[in-house]
């Protein structure tokens, strides 16, 4: 079954790299020109154009990857963002909050920014990957990274969720790359995450609702999103969350859910399970 658009992130175009100063004016600003109103200063010497917003969240990680020098390799969110997890847009839960980029250092010192959060954690060469020239994390660096800034656990789970949702690796892969790097810092507090986890969450909602469904009602691991049919083999619909054994369904219903023809709808696509249980019971 295809997955929702929302899960990835649309293809990162028209990335402006930040330039120095040029004396002639023909590869960046001259300095006079660097001060006026066409050009917006990214880091001290770089500049890009002033129509280039660092509100469109790959060009703020560009910006703060030049800003960071040439060992330095992005990791967490941001590397996600750009190897395509739709999920990672750059803001807090809050969808307003801005999340500092975060960078790894290799070792060498940065000066601090607030657009940056810099670790000095080393990065080896086989973990590195270039997407649109950045030096990034590999995804399941990239995501042990992410988890362990997180560091709540049921964050955490969120955000792995959703990286698997993007299909950019498996719950299987994780537990293997945290075989092989066993001696990093933290590699212990993904295991908890990890088996809690699932593949086919389809929004950080579903997954939230999920864990209080599993952690705090103790009813176990439910399916999620899983095609539901009927006796006859019609097709009835997408759960978010099922428990085949008892015969019950779970929805998330978000704000958007107020609105009169969502609950309309919604109360069609209940009373189409609602008959299923019953039926199933006699059928047995």
């Amino acid at each position: 079954m295809r997955r929702p658009e929302h899960l990835f992130a649309p293809p990162a175009t028209g990335l402006v790299v930040p330039v120095p100063v040029d004396p002639l004016g023909i590869t960046g600003p001259t300095k006079p020109r660097s001060r006026g109103p066409n050009w917006r200063r990214t880091s001290p010497g770089r500049f890009v154009p002033a129509h280039v917003s660092d509100e469109y969240v790959e060009q703020r990680i560009l910006e703060s990857a030049c800003r960071a020098g040439e060992r330095a390799v992005v990791t967490g969110w941001a590397a996600l963002r750009l190897w395509g997890a739709g999920y990672f847009d750059g803001l807090a839960r809050d969808g307003v909050t801005r999340l500092p980029v975060p960078i790894a250092t290799n070792g060498e010192r940065l000066q601090h920014h607030d657009g940056i959060l810099a670790s000095r954690f080393t990065v080896p060469p086989d973990e590195i990957l270039v997407i649109h020239g950045i030096r990034c994390a590999s995804v399941e660096r990239a995501l042990f990274d992410e988890m362990r800034r997180v560091h709540y656990p049921r964050a955490m789970v969120v955000s792995a969720d959703m990286t698997f949702a993007a299909e950019l690796t498996t719950i299987r892969r994780m537990r293997l790359y945290r075989l092989e790097r066993r001696w990093y810092r933290d590699v212990r507090n993904v295991d908890q995450a990890l088996d809690l986890c699932d593949e086919n969450s389809w929004s950080p909602y579903e997954t939230d609702y999920r864990l209080v469904w599993r952690c705090d009602a103790g009813w176990g691991h439910p399916l999620c999103n899983r095609p539901v049919l009927d006796l006859d083999g019609r097709f009835v619909g997408v759960p978010d969350l099922i428990d085949p054994r008892r015969g019950v369904v779970g929805e998330f219903m978000g704000a958007h859910h107020r609105d009169k023809l969502q609950h309309e709808s919604d109360v069609v696509r209940e009373d189409k399970f609602r008959p299923l249980d019953e039926r199933d019971r006699r059928a047995s």
